[in-house]
């Protein structure tokens, strides 16, 4: 198996817990290099990549003739530029969510992509969780029957940490972008629906963004509306933490607990309810989904195997995203 080498721009947080630790313990890659040009927030990343190159600057590690793919969990509003940036340095791509601010930005990259013959998208784990995958796989199957509605919550509190880049609102910040991707596009993959109609009521600190509950309805394209179903989605900054989906149909009902942060919010698990027969649950306690992510992302780039999630589905979510920001001011 030939190994993609990663390389990793910047030392954020969320990359030394998460993303660059599951480079490092994927099958098939190797966590091979950081940019950052300070030493002091390498050298946990060097901790347990011992061989690790550092380079002092974003651009230098993307000229580095050694690195395939570059993992980009920069601020928000740095994505879709430096994703292009990437690509334009012949490296493949997979840059944090969300992957741009507007869906037009997309655009760009779609072409990007595709004017270079490199595989770019967005890092949307969840559909590498056998949890989502499974949710998917029933509501496809027709076990709970037609889908009348679907609701999504997902928040944190994280007012004790004004200097969190998801309190400014000049680099991104607020829950819609961090967290309605989650909880807008869970509902949009297992479903296949896009959002008809939507209304959304919103609360702000000065700029920032950080409540925000979307009610409306989708359906899939091409259906007539009839067809379609009811939803809500609540996304926060400022309320106790919580993370639940629920897909409800005309004959059963599917809960999901731990949908998002999987083995550290809470475990993973599905829960099916169907009239007239045993309750069911599913617990995905050793599934790793960045790890995943990571494998998946390797087959696709050696061998061209299937990806469930592409630009144009993060397209799709932003698009979403878009019709919120849109409703507040309507």
């Amino acid at each position: 198996m030939q190994t993609v080498n990663w390389g990793v721009l910047g030392a954020s947080n969320f990359a030394l817990q998460h993303m660059a630790r599951a480079i490092h313990e994927a099958e098939g890659a190797r966590f091979a290099a950081l940019a950052t040009s300070d030493a002091a927030k390498a050298a946990p990343f060097q901790a347990f990549c011992p061989d690790l190159r550092v380079h002092g600057s974003y651009e230098a590690l993307l000229a580095d003739p050694g690195i395939d793919a570059v993992y980009v969990p920069l601020p928000n509003h740095l994505h879709a530029e430096w994703t292009k940036k990437a690509l334009a340095a012949g490296k493949h791509v997979l840059t944090e969510k969300p992957i741009a601010m507007t869906a037009d930005e997309i655009d760009g990259l779609i072409a990007a992509r595709d004017s270079t013959g490199l595989f770019a998208t967005e890092a949307y784990m969840i559909v590498h969780h056998p949890q989502w995958q499974r949710a998917r796989q029933l509501v496809a199957e027709g076990a709970i029957g037609r889908i009348l509605h679907a609701d999504s919550a997902f928040s944190y509190d994280n007012r004790a940490d004004p200097g969190n880049i998801r309190n400014r609102p000049e680099a991104g910040g607020g829950s819609v972008p961090d967290i309605g991707v989650y909880a807008y596009g869970s509902i949009r993959w297992v479903t296949g629906a896009e959002p008809v109609a939507l209304s959304a009521r919103i609360t702000r600190e000065g700029g920032l963004e950080t409540f925000a509950e979307v009610t409306g309805t989708m359906a899939i394209p091409g259906t007539a509306a009839a067809g379609g179903f009811s939803f809500r989605a609540m996304t926060s900054m400022r309320l106790f933490p919580r993370q639940e989906v629920v897909f409800q149909g005309e004959t059963g009902l599917i809960r999901m607990t731990g949908p998002f942060n999987a083995g550290l919010f809470a475990e993973a698990q599905l829960h099916l309810f169907r009239a007239g027969q045993a309750d069911h649950i599913e617990r995905f306690p050793g599934a790793r989904q960045y790890r995943n992510q990571v494998e998946a992302f390797g087959r696709t780039i050696r061998d061209g195997a299937p990806y469930p999630w592409h630009l144009e589905d993060a397209k799709g979510t932003q698009a979403m995203i878009d019709r919120v920001w849109a409703a507040e001011n309507a």
